[in-house]
């Protein structure tokens, strides 16, 4: 046996099915990583909740999900996939973007109404 040091479960901001794995994890100290951590679809459009909020950051919608992300939980680390530079770039930046209070709760009932 081996102690459980991280849990990969889909998750974003428009499928959030696993949120009590993610309580879970969280109360034991355990990582939780999203699996398909960019899905956003509408919210991302323009004109929608993750784009307009990404304009406030000078940011895209995928780095904004991120973000979103990562004040989600204090054990979530996203591992977005990517071939290239210039993408891989962007979602380390995306741990710079301070998403406020107003902006997180925005998103999540977003999302959730999804």
């Amino acid at each position: 046996m081996a102690p459980i040091v991280s849990v990969q479960n889909r998750y974003n901001l428009m499928d959030r099915a696993d949120e009590p794995v993610l309580e879970a994890c969280a109360d034991r100290g355990i990582g939780f990583i999203p699996w398909f951590p960019l899905a956003a679809g509408p919210l991302a459009a323009p004109g929608g909740p993750l784009h307009r909020i990404a304009e406030r950051h000078h940011a895209r919608p995928s780095q904004l999900a991120l973000a979103w992300l990562l004040k989600r939980s204090p054990v979530m680390l996203p591992i977005p996939g990517t071939s290239k530079v210039a993408h891989l770039e962007e979602n380390v930046a995306a741990g710079q973007i301070e998403v406020s209070d107003a902006e997180f709760e925005e998103l999540s009932n977003a999302g959730s109404a999804r």
